[in-house]
């Protein structure tokens, strides 16, 4: 299942989801053809983040997202595109849709070296249909956006979803791939599913708890592709890999892949970090997923913190434990949860590669700050981490950080300077959040945190 957590005080979002895997019900926005709100704000630069890792770790890394589907399924052999891969769109795409796309395709050229290109043509190799949220879940009902091998078309994937024809295991080679996109869903949402999916389409099937930097983790904490998200795409595209390779032959030619494409990683020490038990991913879904108590969720949560400290965990996975116990104890005893976020904001501290982690922890103890009155402490807090989900490209973060940070002035009674940050937040929250309401909505969530209204 590939179900995603967006862990701020927003709402959660959905993850996209391999058809034959549907993960957990999104809140999606709807744009507004037109607004009473400042201009929909829009990133148009990225900043390329390294992927420091050693060549060993990358090469585990890799074996074990394209080995095993999130199910637990071993796949045989390994699957992509081989030759010039072209893309298409059809349906009825939101407007943002098409420039997402086009950086998108850039970054997969420059970043993957990979031979992708966009085509009008009907024998594309990946189409991607953007349809209604109501179209999508009579396929799948808990699914935001979904992948299906061997398909061109929503209709299609209906007619063949319970044939062979769809079974990603038993597929040798990829040809044509179909992507299964909202487009009555917020412009981030569209984008970071075309991105999750784009990239499944391309390469690996499944995700890994373990990996703090990319978008195949189920913490679902990074929306675009990373730095590693592109070393291992083009890793994946690398000549010395092909269709129908097994996980032996597979692996005896990664040390030479990445020695030619990650030179550094030769020399880097390897970290061997350990593979995530079942149990602990089950406790995690069951502390954040839907249709639970909050006396189950703390449960859940106090489970994986346990596995966490039996295991000897000090990295991104003990942070997010605690991160799952706040939320669980949020609604009855804030205090409490406040103990849990400054907890996974000390063990995130310690670890490298987890500033957009930080960054989302700091809504929930900037938010708590302000709950309190405190507004120089929020300052504090939130400061650091607004250029972090500027430079991550995640316009909800940064539109929320924004507007914590009016608040936190206010409370400081700098009420002109507070009137500017909020105004800038609003371009930002309307791609991150989509319709009018929403980002009213959004607005104000977070201005009822302020005491003095």
């Amino acid at each position: 299942m590939r179900g995603r957590f967006l862990f701020p005080i927003m709402l959660l979002v959905n993850a996209c989801v391999p058809a034959s895997h549907p993960g957990v019900v999104t809140r999606a926005a709807f744009e507004s053809p037109s607004s009473s709100l400042p201009a929909m704000k829009s990133f148009t630069a990225h900043y390329p983040q390294a992927a420091p890792r050693s060549n060993n770790d990358l090469s585990l890394d890799f074996i074990d997202l394209s080995f095993r589907m999130e199910s637990g399924k071993d796949l045989r052999v390994l699957t992509r595109f081989e030759g010039p891969i072209t893309i298409r769109v059809i349906g009825a795409p939101p407007s943002t849709l098409g420039p997402d796309l086009t950086r998108l395709i850039s970054r997969l050229r420059s970043e993957a070296r990979i031979d992708i290109s966009p085509t009008k043509a009907a024998d594309a190799n990946i189409t991607i249909e953007a349809v209604s949220r109501s179209k999508i879940r009579q396929v799948l009902p808990e699914a935001a956006c979904f992948v299906a091998p061997n398909v061109s078309s929503i209709d299609e994937y209906k007619k063949v979803r319970r044939n062979a024809q769809t079974n990603w295991s038993l597929m040798t080679t990829r040809k044509r791939i179909a992507i299964f996109l909202p487009n009555d869903a917020s412009p981030q949402e569209v984008r970071d599913c075309l991105h999750e999916e784009v990239a499944q389409a391309l390469g690996p099937l499944n995700d890994l708890y373990r990996l703090p930097d990319s978008v195949f983790n189920d913490d679902n904490v990074h929306t675009v592709l990373t730095g590693f998200d592109m070393m291992i795409l083009r890793a994946y595209y690398d000549p010395a890999l092909r269709s129908g390779m097994t996980r032996g032959q597979v692996s005896n030619a990664l040390p030479g892949i990445f020695a030619r494409i990650n030179p550094r990683g030769t020399s880097t020490k390897a970290r061997f970090v350990t593979r995530t038990p079942r149990e602990w991913n089950l406790a995690v879904q069951g502390a954040l997923g839907p249709g639970r108590s909050d006396g189950q969720r703390q449960d859940a949560a106090y489970s994986a913190i346990k596995i966490a400290q039996s295991l000897g965990w000090q990295d991104h996975r003990r942070a997010f434990a605690h991160y799952a116990m706040g939320r669980a104890l949020q609604s009855g005893d804030q205090e409490a949860a406040h103990k849990q976020y400054q907890l996974a904001e000390l063990f995130y501290s310690r670890n490298p590669g987890t500033d957009l982690h930080r960054a989302y922890v700091a809504t929930q103890l900037g938010a708590y700050a302000i709950a309190t009155g405190d507004g120089a402490e929020a300052l504090r807090l939130i400061g650091p981490h607004i250029e972090t989900a500027r430079r991550r490209e995640n316009a909800a973060l940064l539109s929320t950080l924004l507007l914590l940070r009016a608040e936190a002035l206010e409370l400081e009674n700098r009420v002109a300077e507070a009137q500017l940050v909020r105004l800038d937040s609003l371009g930002w929250a309307r791609y991150g959040f989509g319709s009018d309401w929403a980002v009213r909505a959004k607005m104000r969530e977070i201005a009822s945190l302020n005491p003095l209204k």
